[in-house]
């Protein structure tokens, strides 16, 4: 494949999506410089294969800052000084302060373009780093009226050649989105999460997939969180306000259910819950669509799970979505295969004859 992104890239800050953009624009032949504050962390991401180290005779045409939220501004105005023939972007979570802070500094707005790619791990550094993590990812760009042209292009070339989705949005319609899908959501994941420090032992271990699943993101750093949601407070509030009032709700629901309206209430709730799931998109951004889904017990051992995906593939059922329970006690697990409808009597059928165990 070739690669639409010319010339040097240099990427500041090896952690996860620094190292993860180095390691897939290597792969594509791309000479990527990475450099980051710390030596140990520089020399890590280099020895993974994310790029080079820095030389003097350096002249990037493209780099990608990607520190924390709260340096991005500064970091983005030296390398527009130190480079003044390149284009640079950031990849921070909140892009209207980091704009904000340019514009106050004068700096050379035509030649940055703020974007966030809509990708993460729980676990942050180098290595965590991966060259597919922005596959079918989107990745937002948020051009100033500054933003010149080319410069718009080049990223959107960045994030075509990292197999992401470019869109182009305002900085302040970004930052009003993510606070919906991506800081809202961190914070209930930690603040449910936080429930558990309190539970009995013998309580947590009866977890399963729900609780797992909406916890997930809660192992995320809290010290960039904290600068993420200091950065984009005023949207947060905002939509933290709108839960804190569904919950007051559910609480005074809760205190007597036999109450007049009492059920209504929490029947209104779970199904705005069920309106909001379906907004979601679907694969590849289209709209959501209402799937099939089949479970498969299998054991607990080695290869069974690459197994009944072989096999699945060999069928010629598409798989929509994937999900694996397992408890530690438990010999088997259960694989959740989500298939359009039209696809589920085909796979069931194959799979029963083929000696898989369907669960339902």
């Amino acid at each position: 494949m070739t690669s639409r992104t010319q010339g040097q890239v240099r990427i500041v800050g090896a952690g996860l999506i620094g190292t993860s953009v180095g390691l897939a624009l290597s792969k594509l032949g791309v000479d990527v410089i990475i450099e980051d504050i710390s030596p140990a962390v520089q020399s890590l991401a280099i020895d993974y294969g994310a790029g080079r180290q820095p030389a003097s005779s350096d002249a990037p045409n493209l780099i990608v800052v990607c520190v924390p939220p709260d340096v991005t501004a500064v970091v983005v105005e030296q390398e527009l000084l130190k480079f003044p023939a390149a284009i640079v972007t950031d990849v921070a979570s909140v892009k209207s302060a980091i704009l904000e802070k340019l514009r106050a500094n004068s700096a050379d707005l035509e030649r940055y373009v703020g974007s966030h790619p809509m990708a993460g791990r729980e676990r942050g550094g180098a290595a965590s780093g991966r060259a597919d993590l922005f596959f079918g990812r989107v990745w937002v760009l948020t051009p100033s009226d500054q933003s010149s042209s080319s410069a718009v292009q080049a990223i959107e070339n960045l994030a075509l050649d990292l197999s992401a989705s470019p869109i182009r949005v305002s900085a302040a319609e970004h930052d009003r989105a993510v606070a919906y899908v991506s800081h809202l959501p961190q914070l209930v994941a930690s603040l449910t999460a936080a429930t558990l420090v309190d539970a009995f032992d013998e309580d947590v271990a009866l977890a399963g997939q729900g609780v797992r699943d909406t916890t997930r993101i809660a192992a995320s750093d809290p010290k960039l969180w904290i600068q993420i949601l200091a950065a984009n407070a005023p949207e947060v509030r905002s939509v933290l306000r709108k839960l804190q009032a569904d919950l007051d709700s559910v609480a005074k629901a809760l205190d007597d259910p036999q109450a007049t309206g009492a059920l209504a209430t929490l029947n209104s709730l779970l199904e705005r819950g069920n309106l909001g799931v379906a907004k979601l998109p679907g694969k590849h951004g289209t709209k959501a669509t209402r799937y099939s889904i089949t479970t498969v017990m299998i054991d607990d051992k080695p290869g069974e799970l690459a197994r009944l995906l072989s096999e699945i593939g060999e069928i010629g059922v598409n798989l929509e979505e994937i999900k694996l329970e397992h408890s530690p006690s438990s010999p088997v697990g259960l694989v959740e295969l989500s298939v359009l409808p039209d696809a589920e009597s085909n796979l069931v059928s194959a799979l029963t004859q083929r000696g898989w165990k369907l669960v339902g």
